[in-house]
C-alpha cells in the first residue's frame, strides 16, 4: 500500500471509529416497568482504540493490518467519580487473556471512550496468575477503592489437563482507578473462589466479604452467595464462612449463582443483584435476580423475589457464550437513579436504567418463588382474582 493510501485509509478508520463513541443511545420503547434498556451496548470490541489494536507505523505495518485483535469487552465493574460514570472492563483479545481497562462517561448511557492505557494489574512474581477477569468495584468506608476480581492460574497438580486451573479472589486497591496496588489473595476454606464481592462498610470492625466457595475450577459443589469476615485487607482470611443465598432446586439458581456487583445501602436494606445459572436443553443459561438482606446483620436475607430480575433477550443471546446476561457494577448516583451495566454472552456491554424506588418497590412487594407447580398456580390465581375484581368495579361493562 501507498503511503498516501496508508494515510487516507488511516484518517477514515479515526472518524469511524470517533462515530462509533459518539453515537447517541436511545431508551428502548418496550419495557417492563422497573428498568429500561437501551437500543445499542455501550460498549463493544470495536469501541477499542485503534491504538490497542493496529501498528500504525507504515514502515513496520505498511498493510495497516490488526496485530494485536480484540474479541470481547464485558463484565464490567462500575463507579461514579466526581460526576462521571467509568467502567473497568474486562477487555479479552483474540489471544483469550483479558486484562482490565477504563473506559468513561459523561453520562452513563453513551459516549463511552477508553482510556489510552490499560491496567497494568500488579502480580506475584512468586506466583503470577494467567488470566484476570471480572472486577467488583467498592467504595469503602476506610477511604479506598477496592477491586476484587477472578485470579485464574494453572492447577499444576494436573499438568496433564492443559484446561484445569484454579480461581482466587484477587484484591487491589486505588484512589484513582490509574494507580492499583495490589494485595494478597483472599484466603478462605475453600479451594476455589469467584464472584467475591467486598462489602462497603466495616461489620463488626471486620472487612466483610461476599464469597462463592467451589470445590473445582467449574464445580461448585453444595455453595451459594457465601458470607465471611476477616481482621484485614491487606492480608485477608475468611475462616468462618457461611452460605447466605444457597442454591435451590428448579429455580433460576439451580446450578449456580453469585453475587454481582457491590450492594446498595437503602432505608429499608441492602439491595443485592445476583445471577444464577441453570441447565437447559440449550446449554446453561445465566440470568440476574435480587434479594435484599438486613441492615442489622447484612448477610441475613429478609426478601426473595421469586424468578429472574433480567434475562437476556434478542441479540443479547448471541455470542462467545450464548444465552447469558451478567453483571458485576452498577452506579447509584445523586439522582437516586441507578444505572445497571450488564453484560450479554460474554462479548458486549449494555445498560439498564431505573430508580431506587423501582427497585425497592420491585424488592419488598415482588412474591417469593412458592416453590411447587400448584402452589404458583395459586399465586397466579390469586392475582387474577384480584385483578378481575379491580377491573369489574373499577371500569364496570369495558372490555379488556
Amino acid at each position: 500500500m501507498e503511503r498516501t493510501r496508508f494515510d487516507k485509509k488511516l484518517e477514515k478508520m479515526f472518524k469511524e471509529h470517533r462515530k462509533l463513541i459518539q453515537r447517541s443511545n436511545k431508551k428502548q420503547k418496550k419495557s417492563n416497568g422497573i428498568y429500561d434498556r437501551y437500543k445499542y451496548p455501550v460498549l463493544t470490541a470495536e469501541h477499542t482504540p485503534l491504538i490497542w489494536r493496529y501498528d500504525l507505523n507504515y514502515e513496520t505495518n505498511p498493510h495497516l493490518l490488526e496485530r494485536l485483535g480484540m474479541n470481547t469487552t464485558f463484565n464490567a465493574g462500575a463507579i461514579e467519580l466526581n460526576g462521571k460514570y467509568y467502567l473497568v472492563v474486562r477487555s479479552e483479545g483474540v489471544n483469550v487473556k483479558s486484562f482490565f481497562a477504563v473506559a468513561e462517561s459523561p453520562n452513563g448511557i453513551d459516549q463511552f471512550r477508553f482510556w489510552d492505557h490499560p491496567i497494568i494489574m500488579p502480580v506475584d512474581e512468586n506466583d503470577p496468575e494467567t488470566n484476570v477477569y471480572d472486577m467488583r468495584l467498592t467504595k469503602h468506608e476506610d477511604g479506598w477503592i477496592y477491586g476484587l476480581f477472578c485470579a485464574e492460574r494453572k492447577d499444576l497438580s494436573k499438568p496433564d489437563d492443559s484446561s484445569a486451573a484454579i480461581a482466587s479472589c484477587g484484591i487491589s486497591r486505588t484512589r484513582d482507578l490509574i494507580e492499583w496496588e495490589r494485595l494478597d489473595d483472599l484466603k478462605s476454606p475453600s479451594p476455589q473462589q469467584r464472584n467475591c464481592v467486598l462489602h462497603p462498610e466495616f461489620v463488626n470492625g471486620k472487612y466483610a466479604f461476599y464469597t462463592r466457595p467451589q470445590k473445582g475450577f467449574i464445580d461448585t459443589g453444595e455453595s451459594g452467595i457465601g458470607w465471611g469476615l476477616s481482621d484485614s485487607i491487606e492480608h485477608a482470611e475468611v475462616r468462618d464462612e457461611k452460605i447466605i443465598d444457597p442454591r435451590i432446586y428448579h429455580t433460576v439458581k439451580e446450578v449456580k449463582n453469585g453475587q454481582g456487583p457491590t450492594p446498595l445501602k437503602t432505608e429499608k436494606g441492602w439491595l443485592h443483584l445476583a445471577h444464577g445459572v441453570r441447565f437447559t436443553a440449550a446449554g446453561l443459561r445465566y440470568v440476574l435476580y435480587m434479594f435484599m438482606t438486613s441492615l442489622d446483620d447484612p448477610s441475613k436475607v429478609i426478601y426473595r423475589p421469586g424468578g429472574h430480575f433480567m434475562a437476556p433477550q434478542g441479540t443479547e443471546r448471541v455470542g462467545d457464550v450464548s444465552n447469558v446476561v451478567f453483571c458485576n457494577g452498577w452506579i447509584r448516583n445523586e439522582k437516586d437513579e441507578v444505572y445497571i451495566y450488564y453484560a450479554s454472552s460474554d462479548t458486549r456491554m449494555h445498560v439498564a436504567t431505573t430508580t431506587m424506588e423501582k427497585l425497592l418497590d420491585y424488592v419488598m412487594n415482588t412474591p417469593e418463588d412458592p416453590g411447587r407447580t400448584e402452589r404458583c398456580a395459586k399465586q397466579r390465581d390469586e392475582l387474577v382474582a384480584k385483578n378481575l375484581k379491580i377491573l369489574k368495579e373499577r371500569y364496570p361493562g369495558v372490555q379488556f
